[in-house]
C-alpha cells in the first residue's frame, strides 16, 4: 500500500499449538495489509514452531525467530520489538483473536498520540463469548498523566498499537514488572495515549494465561510473598521516579513515603497522599469512594502491621 506506514505485529510464541491457528488467521486477514508479522518463538517444545513454519511459507510477510534459550515473558517481547521494522508496531499473544479492522482502526486513531489501545471482549477456552468486556473491570485511562499508572494498569500489551519511537524511552524492560503497564507509563512520560472503546481483540480467558484478569487477590499470603508485593511497590515507583516527566518530582517523593511506610505499622503521610490524589493515582479502579479509601488504607500498611494479620489469619 502506498502512502500508508508499514505497521509491524510483534507477536511472541511459547508452547502456544492449541490456539495459535485462530490467532494467526485473525492477522492475516487484517484489512490494513502494509504490515509485517515478527515472530519471536521462545523455545516451544510442543508444535508450535511447525505451525509457524507452515503460515510464513504460505505468507512471505511472517519473519520467524526462535531462541536458543529461554528469554521469559517479558524479555522476549522485548527482543521481539527490537527485531520489529514499522513505524507502527502492534504487540500480539498467541491465544487472542484479532477483530478483522484491529490495525485499520487503531491506525486512525493514534493521530498525534505515542500510543493507543482498545476494549476487549472475553471469551472462554473454547472461543464462547463471556459476555464481558476488558472495560468492566477498569476506568480505561487516556491522556498524559503518568501518574495514573502508578498502582494499577488498564492497558493490556494486546491491545497495544505503538509509535517505535516509544522504544528509546521504555527499553529495557524493568525484568520485576509488566511490559505492558511499564510502556502506558512511559507513553505518558513521552506524550499522550488514547483508548478506542471499540472491542477490536477476543481476549482468551483460560489456564495458561500469563495474566489472570478474572483472578482474586490471596488472602492471608505467607510473609515472604507479602513483604515482596511491599517492597516490589517501592521498587516499581522507584523505577518510575527515573523517568523524566511534569510528574517525576510528585513520584519521587511518593517513593520515599512508601519507603517509610514499609519499616512501620501505618504511614499516615502515604495515605493522605493518595487520597488527595485519588482523581488521578486511583483513576482506573472502578470502585466507589469508599472502596477506594479501603484500598488506600491497604496499601498504607507496613510489613509489621501486614505480619500482625497475618498472624490472626492463622489463629
Amino acid at each position: 500500500m502506498k502512502n500508508t506506514p508499514l505497521i509491524s505485529v510483534a507477536l511472541c510464541t511459547y508452547n502456544g499449538q492449541r490456539f495459535l491457528k485462530e490467532q494467526l488467521e485473525s492477522l492475516v486477514s487484517q484489512s490494513y495489509t502494509n504490515l509485517e508479522i515478527v515472530v519471536v518463538d521462545d523455545c516451544s517444545t510442543d508444535l508450535t514452531y511447525d505451525i509457524l513454519l507452515s503460515y510464513a511459507a504460505a505468507y512471505p510477510f511472517i519473519r520467524i525467530h526462535s531462541n536458543e534459550s529461554r528469554l521469559g515473558y517479558n524479555k522476549n517481547f522485548e527482543k521481539a520489538l527490537k527485531l520489529c521494522a514499522g513505524e507502527l508496531i502492534a504487540i500480539c499473544d498467541q491465544d487472542d483473536v484479532w477483530s478483522k479492522e484491529k490495525l485499520k482502526v487503531q491506525l486512525q486513531a493514534i493521530r498525534d498520540h505515542v500510543l493507543v489501545y482498545c476494549d476487549s471482549d472475553l471469551i472462554d477456552s473454547s472461543g464462547k463469548a463471556m459476555d464481558r468486556k476488558m472495560s468492566g473491570k477498569f476506568n480505561f485511562y487516556k491522556g498524559s498523566k503518568p501518574e495514573s499508572f502508578l498502582f494499577m494498569n488498564c492497558v493490556s500489551g494486546h491491545t497495544i498499537l505503538m509509535r517505535r519511537s516509544l522504544l528509546n524511552y521504555a527499553l529495557p524492560f524493568p525484568s520485576e514488572f509488566h511490559y505492558d503497564q511499564w510502556l502506558a507509563y512511559v507513553a505518558c512520560c513521552a506524550g499522550s495515549i488514547e483508548f478506542v472503546c471499540e472491542s477490536l481483540v477476543q481476549y482468551r480467558i483460560h489456564d495458561h494465561n500469563c495474566t489472570n484478569l478474572l483472578a482474586s487477590p490471596t488472602r492471608c499470603a505467607g510473609s515472604r510473598i507479602i513483604k515482596d508485593k511491599t517492597q516490589m511497590e517501592s521498587d516499581w515507583l522507584e523505577t518510575c521516579s527515573l523517568i523524566e516527566s511534569p510528574s517525576q518530582s510528585f513520584v519521587k517523593s511518593l517513593h520515599l513515603k512508601s519507603l517509610r511506610r514499609n519499616n512501620s505499622f501505618f504511614n499516615l503521610p502515604y495515605a493522605y497522599t493518595i487520597w488527595k490524589n485519588r482523581s488521578s493515582l486511583l483513576y482506573i479502579l472502578k470502585k466507589s469512594s469508599t472502596s477506594k479509601l479501603f484500598f488506600i488504607i491497604k496499601k498504607s500498611w507496613g510489613l509489621k502491621a501486614r505480619r500482625l494479620i497475618r498472624a490472626t489469619c492463622f489463629i
